[in-house]
């Protein structure tokens, strides 16, 4: 089958021939329709402790057809459009009792998004309502993100909440804040160019970064933020967080950064400031997701700014390296 293989000496990826999967009695083979490309992608792309391995055919933001299933999977049949967790677990620690499998210390990925076919465990999959699309469902996956860090950071219907950011990560935040009836919500990024989405999303006020961005969120908000959700990811902004939210108020990280990130503790701790650190989601939250995508609030394909062939997919991954005007890039494999 063809897939785009992360080739180390360039850090991006080149479409190659590799062998299909090969299922096993417990496991579906799909096809994939659409996979999304994350910004963790991209930041496992750049040299680094966290770099892709060289030859790995990685995406995780995906939804196919089954082709075939194991012998012993009574659950799924061919033609079934499903998607899945990108991981399996050992079924007995703590992040499995949670139903967090990505955080299990024994997590066995289940990514390869990138290329034309999947073997995927049936324990892992969800059939997709019939009313989502292979688009839909290849959104699942960011849009629990967003959910999960919603609810990790314990946010209420009375809330001031400031979002960090408007990318896609931001953006499902700002869906699921809307959702939760938060009081007032603002985003802050570097440029209004997606101030329209998030506005779209849920934000009740766009504010760019810069010396008045203080008073402006203020402002903005009618007060301090109670909670703050860093969705950018780089260094410098979860300090940038810390301070903006009021006193013993919460952040929430959800950029994943991959690189050290000063942080001077004295000024949370002056401020009583509540850090968490989400990551993951459990099937549970997909069902959540696949249920009430598009209920009378956004369409999240909004999110979805380009679709892509595989074999324009290596090109287009370079482009998302540097300045871009992208949200959401997904490839259609097959």
């Amino acid at each position: 089958m063809r897939a785009a293989v992360f080739n180390r000496a360039i850090s991006g990826f080149e479409i190659g021939w590799i062998p299909e999967p090969e299922p096993g009695p417990d496991d579906l083979l799909i096809q994939v329709k659409r996979c999304g490309i994350c910004g963790s992608d991209l930041h496992m792309a750049e040299p680094g402790d966290w770099q892709f391995r060289d030859g790995a055919v990685p995406g995780h933001e995906y939804a196919g057809e089954v082709l075939a299933t194991g012998r012993d999977v009574s659950s799924f049949r061919p033609g079934d459009r499903v998607t899945a967790l990108p991981a399996t677990g050992c079924g007995h620690c703590a992040a499995c009792e949670r139903g967090n499998l990505i955080l299990c210390g024994e997590a066995n990925p289940v990514m390869g998004g990138f290329g034309e076919l999947m073997r995927v465990p049936a324990i892992s999959a969800m059939k997709l309502p019939t009313t989502l699309t292979s688009a839909d469902g290849a959104l699942i996956e960011p849009l629990a993100v967003g959910l999960y860090a919603i609810r990790q950071a314990a946010i209420k219907a009375d809330d001031r909440v400031l979002v960090l950011g408007a990318g896609s990560v931001a953006l499902a935040a700002i869906y699921w804040a809307r959702r939760a009836g938060v009081r007032r919500i603002v985003a802050m990024s570097r440029s209004t160019r997606r101030a329209a989405q998030a506005r779209q999303f849920g934000a009740d006020a766009f504010v760019c970064y810069g010396e008045n961005e203080q008073p402006e969120v203020v402002e903005a908000l009618g007060g301090e933020a109670d909670v703050v959700l860093e969705c950018v990811g780089r260094p410098g902004f979860l300090m940038q967080a810390i301070g903006h939210v009021r006193k013993f108020g919460r952040v929430a990280s959800l950029g994943f950064c991959m690189a050290p990130d000063p942080l001077v503790p004295a000024m949370a701790a002056f401020r009583g400031v509540s850090l968490c650190f989400p990551l993951g989601y459990s099937l549970g939250d997909f069902q959540y997701v696949a249920e009430h995508m598009d209920a009378g609030h956004v369409d999240p394909k909004s999110l979805v700014t380009s679709v892509v062939t595989l074999d324009e997919m290596p090109a287009k991954f370079e482009a998302l390296l540097g300045a871009h005007g992208e949200t959401k890039v997904h490839i259609a494999p097959g």
